[in-house]
């Protein structure tokens, strides 16, 4: 489906030359290769793409959405974090073109920090200056390596949303606040902020208050999918190779099940997104929600099933594939599962059952 092809014939049994959403999502050649330092491989490659222009990617719901989560796909394929740190420099992109902020420089290397659990709290001070930022600011994905962010902060009741140059002294990542084994490279701990000069994108409220909130959402389900079409790589290499018994064959099968419906959904929501990309809220916020479902499930079934088919060994004989799964574990729990789905549930209650409706 997604990482094979037949002579002449595409996925879909469509004659060769002919594209879809998963034409280019195909990891590169696997490598064998030592356990070594990742993230200076990581803040390098990320480094590469924004000098070539290629971490410019297609705004969502400017008639190229598909692209643009082919891209992500293709890029978390390669390898997980380095997608992961792709679709937020992306996000930022996306958010300020929409708050009508200055776009990302050629070089640069962005992040989104959103995350606002109780406490700590990260305080927004206005003086005669500009704005400045005073707290820590935890879930700093980036923190060491990303040279600018959109962070969140709060003045009084407001969510204020700020680009904050992250190379100014007043900008200090907080040293072993990161103990995290899988997703360890994307070095995701905490920033504290000491008068750090910040300037605002948009009124208090906008970055949630878009549709495009939701369709950045989807993204991120792009390089879940992405990420777990390479971890599928081996079971597939295995039965190609006529090594796979029946279970592992019907594990490939299910697999193979799990991740076309995936695929679909998340052509389907690009589509959607590209027809109506202002449109209503809540229905950008069912969309996301219902695609981050089925391309979550898709992604837990297929690291499931893989290590139930290939046991052990490779996830501790092939470094490369252990390391995917760890950090595709952790990634994939950026979803609020259960929470999520309760809240997708909330606002389905409310609109008309049309579920036969083809």
């Amino acid at each position: 489906m997604w990482w094979w092809r037949r002579p002449g014939v595409d996925s879909g049994g469509r004659p060769a030359g002919s594209r879809h959403i998963c034409d280019d999502w195909k990891p590169r050649p696997r490598r064998r290769r030592k356990v070594r330092e990742r993230s200076s491989d990581v803040r390098d490659r990320l480094r590469e793409l924004s000098s070539s222009g290629r971490l410019v990617l297609p705004f969502p719901g400017g008639g190229m959405t598909r692209q643009r989560f082919r891209a992500l796909a293709s890029l978390s394929a390669e390898d997980t974090v380095l997608g992961r740190m792709a679709e937020a420099h992306a996000d930022a992109a996306a958010i300020l073109h929409e708050l009508d902020g200055p776009p990302p420089a050629t070089g640069q290397i962005w992040g989104v920090w959103a995350a606002e659990p109780p406490e700590p709290v990260l305080c927004a001070r206005a003086t005669s200056s500009g704005w400045v930022l005073e707290g820590r600011k935890l879930w700093c994905s980036g923190a060491s390596f990303c040279t600018h962010a959109l962070v969140t902060a709060r003045d009084g009741e407001n969510r204020r949303l700020f680009a904050v140059s992250l190379t100014q002294p007043g900008v200090r990542p907080v040293p072993s606040s990161w103990h995290a084994v899988g997703m360890r490279e994307s070095d995701s701990g905490a920033v504290d902020f000491d008068g750090a000069q910040a300037t605002e994108v948009g009124v208090p409220g906008a970055y949630l208050d878009r549709a495009g909130f939701w369709h950045g959402a989807i993204g991120v389900a792009a390089c879940w999918y992405g990420s777990a079409c390479a971890v599928a790589r081996p079971l597939h290499e295995r039965a190609a190779k006529g090594r796979a018994d029946e279970h592992a064959l019907a594990h490939l099968g299910a697999v193979t099940a799990a991740m076309h419906a995936a695929r679909l959904s998340l052509s389907a929501a690009a589509g959607e997104i590209d027809a109506d990309p202002g449109g209503d809220r809540l229905d950008a916020r069912i969309r996301a929600r219902t695609v981050r479902g089925v391309v979550e499930d898709a992604v837990t079934a297929t690291m499931d099933r893989v290590g139930r088919a290939l046991g052990a060994g490779p996830l501790c004989m092939d470094a490369e594939h252990a390391r995917r799964v760890a950090d595709l574990t952790v990634y994939v729990r950026q979803s609020h599962a259960e929470v999520d789905l309760a809240e997708l549930g909330r606002d389905i209650a409310g609109e008309e059952f049309t579920w036969p409706d083809l």
